[in-house]
């Protein structure tokens, strides 16, 4: 198979990249370069065989847009059934001449938005850009849409399908306190900041020394967590447009991909460690 993430061959110890052919063995959670023949691994002598080897665990990534897709589908089939059961003959006419409340579309749109970026996100991975989609925080009924975790640190990405130009509103000055507001179009949406801000404060909270096993090497207590909120369909300008308020990236697709793809201080281990620590911590949604 070719590998989605990167392994260590348990025949010769070899690092095996992301998206290399290699066997892996489903009993032991293993992987091996195709160079070693299954038959001359059984008769090789015992002594020469490895005797432990660590294991190669999956990680589930999730499925981008799982939990609003989940959710748009609820609401509309109770939507249905209510109709039905109050007018058994008229109610599919009903529907059909009836349009479907904003409340219920909206995660429609939503969930078109998150698998839309996500599975470009996927596409982009390599051994140093792992990405997580659709992740629960725990005692809470929000999720965070994408955790893409690269050299630079770890990014929060909440994606967002919305029409009208994102733009900074700066208010007050010398006599009055400063002010900053994201509004898209006439729309004032800065509480979307504060959700990516409260994302950002649990991803961290997880990666803090105490949220994690101990251990020579691991450089996570330095790691930086930025908060991007992505605008999928924006009525963006051809020149500028990107902007940052609260420490919040605001921008489109093609702006986000290249700081994904920048070069920092971890390394494809590093990276590799911290992406399976961020998905036990934060299960699918």
């Amino acid at each position: 198979m070719r590998l989605r993430y990167a392994g260590t061959c348990r025949i010769c110890r070899a690092e095996i990249p992301a998206r290399t052919e290699a066997v892996y063995e489903r009993s032991t959670k293993t992987v091996r370069c195709l160079s070693h023949d299954e038959t001359a691994i059984a008769h090789e002598p015992s002594a020469e065989r490895p005797q432990s080897q660590p294991e190669v665990h999956a990680v589930d990534a999730g499925t981008p847009g799982a939990s609003a897709r989940r959710e748009f589908e609820r609401r509309r089939q109770a939507r249905e059934d209510r109709e039905r059961a109050k007018h058994p003959k008229l109610g599919g006419l009903l529907l059909a001449l009836r349009k479907t409340p904003q409340s219920t579309t909206s995660w429609d749109t939503g969930a078109l938005g998150e698998e839309r970026l996500g599975q470009r996100l996927s596409e982009l991975c390599t051994d140093s850009l792992l990405v997580l989609h659709d992740r629960k925080i725990p005692r809470s009924r929000a999720n965070i849409d994408h955790i893409a975790v690269t050299p630079t640190g770890v990014w929060v990405i909440d994606a967002k399908k919305y029409r009208g130009r994102p733009a900074l509103k700066v208010g007050g000055g010398i006599l009055r306190q400063r002010t900053e507001k994201l509004v898209v179009g006439s729309r004032d949406c800065t509480t979307l900041v504060d959700g990516v801000l409260k994302q950002v404060g649990v991803v961290e909270d997880v990666l803090l020394p105490g949220g994690r096993p101990e251990g020579p090497g691991r450089p996570w207590g330095g790691v930086p967590v930025h908060g991007v909120l992505c605008f999928i369909e924006a009525d963006w300008p051809l020149i500028g447009g990107a902007f940052t308020i609260r420490g919040v990236d605001v921008l489109w697709p093609k702006k986000l991909y290249p700081r994904l793809r920048a070069e920092g201080r971890l390394t494809a281990s590093d990276i590799a460690e911290i992406h399976r620590h961020l998905a036990k911590a934060l299960r699918p949604a």
